[in-house]
C-alpha cells in the first residue's frame, strides 16, 4: 500500500516557521480505521502505561496510554505500514525516520479538563531538531476542543519543565534548573500567537518537540474527543540523558549520551529496504514489553 503524502515545499516551509502545520486527508480512511480500532480496544483493556488524567468524581473521563503498538497488532500495522513515517521524514527533511512511540489521548463528552501547556521533547530522552509528532484524531474535532499551538515557540530556544498533566507535578522534581518553569500562558492568551484548526478523521497535525502546545477540554456533549499521536525521530536525533526519570522510560536499548536514535531499538520506518520492509525493532516476535513509566 504506497502512499503519497503531498507533502509540498510550502507545507515544509511552514512547519519549519511555526513549528507545526495542518496536513488535510494525510491519511486514507483505511489507516484511520486502524487508529480507531486500536483505540478502542486500548479503552476496553488499558495497557500498564495508562493513566487517568483527572479525578473520578470530574465530568467526562480524560484517560492516557503510552506504547500501545506494542500489545495491539493494528495499531503496529499502522506504524510499520502506513504513510506516518514518511510524512515526519518529509516534514523534518530527513533522509530516514525512526519510530520512537505511540500515546493515546481520550477525552468523553464534556470533559472540561484542559491538557496543561507543555513541550514533548522534554520529556523524552532526545536530543537534536528533528523530533515530529504526528497527532491523528480519529473523530471530528471542534476549532475550540482541538490542539493549541503557540506560533513560532521551537524557535524560543527555550526548553521547559515537563509536568504531569494529572497534578501538575514537575517530573524531574521541584529542584530540577535543567529547565525553566512554564509562563502561565492561560492568564495572559493575548500576549502569544494562538492557533488551533477544527479537525476531521484523516486530517493530521504534525508538530515540533520543541512547540509549546496544550488543549481545552472536550466542549462537545456528544461526541468523544480521541486522538493516536505518533512520534518520529530524524538524522541528528541522539540519546540524551534528563536530570530524572524519563516519561515514558525505554530499558534494554544500550544507547549512551550522544548515540544515533537510528538503531535496532527503535525501528527505522522509512525509507523501506529493498524487499519493502522495515525494521521491526522492539516489535520482534516475543520481544519483551520494554517500557515504563
Amino acid at each position: 500500500m504506497s502512499e503519497q503524502p503531498g507533502i509540498t515545499a510550502q507545507k515544509i516551509a511552514d512547519f519549519e516557521r511555526d513549528g507545526f502545520v495542518v496536513l488535510r486527508e494525510a491519511f486514507a480512511a483505511e489507516w484511520v480505521d486502524l487508529a480507531r480500532e486500536g483505540i478502542e480496544q486500548d479503552l476496553k483493556t488499558l495497557g500498564p502505561l495508562h493513566t487517568i488524567q483527572q479525578s473520578k468524581d470530574a465530568a467526562g473521563y480524560f484517560v492516557t496510554d503510552f506504547c500501545m503498538s506494542q500489545r495491539i497488532a493494528v495499531l503496529r500495522r499502522f506504524v510499520l505500514d502506513s504513510n506516518a513515517g514518511e510524512i515526519a521524514a518529509r516534514l523534518m527533511r530527513s533522509s530516514r525516520c525512526n519510530f520512537f512511540y505511540d500515546a493515546m489521548w481520550a477525552k468523553g463528552p464534556g470533559t472540561p479538563k484542559r491538557t496543561p501547556w507543555h513541550q514533548d521533547q522534554p520529556y523524552y530522552p532526545i536530543d537534536g531538531q528533528q523530533v515530529c509528532i504526528l497527532w491523528l484524531p480519529v473523530d471530528p474535532v471542534a476549532t475550540e476542543s482541538s490542539l493549541e499551538f503557540i506560533r513560532g515557540s521551537h524557535r524560543w530556544n527555550r526548553w521547559f519543565q515537563p509536568q504531569l498533566s494529572r497534578d501538575a507535578k514537575i517530573l524531574y522534581g521541584a529542584a530540577d534548573r535543567t529547565f525553566e518553569r512554564m509562563p502561565d500562558i492561560e492568564s495572559d492568551r493575548r500576549k502569544y500567537d494562538i492557533v488551533s484548526f477544527e479537525m476531521m478523521p484523516g486530517d493530521c497535525l504534525a508538530f515540533s518537540g520543541l512547540t509549546v502546545h496544550g488543549a481545552p477540554g472536550n466542549s462537545s456533549d456528544q461526541r468523544p474527543r480521541r486522538a493516536l499521536s505518533t512520534i518520529w525521530m530524524g538524522d541528528d536525533a541522539v540519546f540524551a540523558e534528563r536530570p530524572g526519570k524519563v516519561r515514558p522510560l525505554f530499558e534494554g536499548h544500550g544507547l549512551r549520551p550522544g548515540d544515533s536514535m537510528d538503531c535496532d531499538y527503535f525501528p527505522r520506518v522509512w525509507p523501506r529496504g529493498p524487499d519493502g520492509n522495515v525494521g521491526t525493532g522492539r516489535f520482534d516476535a516475543g520481544a519483551p514489553f520494554r517500557a515504563s513509566i
